[in-house]
């Protein structure tokens, strides 16, 4: 805390503001201003020297962070910028946005699973292609760390076994970005079939246009499928154009499109939820 408290202020000027670190611009351009009391800081720098990348980082994540609840978001960035620090003593690591947060942590485990003798979980790939506009559009997320954030909690929840966690990154998008438009929409309907194909052990989905001439307008083809002989015969009674390979374990089935059924993903996911049973995993797969 700098001990400054200038609540009636409404201007603050910061000369050297590149000598100064994260925590300390973010505090001191704090003290002014209040809820009802529009503030303004403004950070100069020499304009005859040339800024450190590290300086220029911290200039420009203050300059980005200035909604409500940003000191998170700060901290986090500081942390990137200047290391983690040495797990076993007082240095610094340094620079781990060189390969992001989050992929550090993973990286910080998997040493020490490693040292520990701890066996690793064999990670599986799910390949899904599946024909939809599915994305998080600029005007929805405006700022790129921000969706790269969104991409990658997204991700992280449709490699989780069920499509709870997937509902729990919607719901916080909606109560954080309001009411998702139709290419979000079809993105959760994604990472939801994800989820589910994680839980009934399922590695490869690819949808494409179907044959056409009075049958569906496409196939999916879920592999691979392990189903009893009572599900084969429910898969035959209900859907005409379905089959099941029982040599190379792969389910077909068929989707629509049209204004009146729901989108690509949303169709397969209900399909697997009552043709395929779940599968008890031991190693799941994550989503590539």
């Amino acid at each position: 805390e700098s001990g400054i408290d200038m609540p009636t202020v409404n201007t603050l000027v910061v000369d050297r503001a590149d000598l100064l670190g994260l925590g300390q611009m973010h505090q001191l351009r704090g003290r002014v201003g209040r809820a009802g009391q529009r503030a303004y800081a403004y950070l100069f720098v020499p304009p005859d020297r040339s800024l450190s990348e590290e300086a220029y980082e911290r200039l420009r994540t203050i300059g980005e962070s200035t909604e409500l609840g940003s000191g998170f978001r700060i901290a986090m960035r500081d942390l990137e910028i200047r290391g983690a620090g040495n797990l076993l003593g007082t240095g610094q690591s340094g620079h781990i946005a060189a390969v992001g947060y989050d992929l550090y942590c993973q990286m910080v485990n998997e040493a020490v699973d490693e040292l520990v003798g701890r066996t690793p979980e064999v990670a599986h790939e799910i390949r899904v292609e599946i024909p939809v506009d599915a994305h998080l559009p600029d005007d929805y997320v405006s700022r790129d760390d921000l969706r790269m954030e969104a991409y990658r909690k997204l991700g992280t929840a449709g490699s989780s076994p069920g499509p709870e966690a997937v509902e729990a990154v919607r719901a916080e998008w909606e109560d954080r970005y309001g009411p998702l438009p139709m290419p979000v929409e079809r993105l959760v309907a994604v990472a939801r079939l994800k989820s589910l194909c994680v839980e009934r052990g399922i590695t490869e989905v690819v949808v494409a246009r179907g044959p056409g001439l009075g049958g569906p307008e496409h196939l999916a083809r879920c592999s691979p499928v392990d189903l009893p002989l009572s599900r084969q015969t429910r898969v035959a009674r209900l859907h005409r154009h379905a089959r099941y390979k029982q040599g190379p374990r792969q389910l077909h089935l068929p989707l629509h499109t049209g204004t009146d059924v729901p989108d690509l993903a949303t169709q397969l996911s209900e399909l697997l939820v009552d043709l395929v049973p779940v599968t008890q995993l031991t190693d799941g797969p994550v989503a590539s």
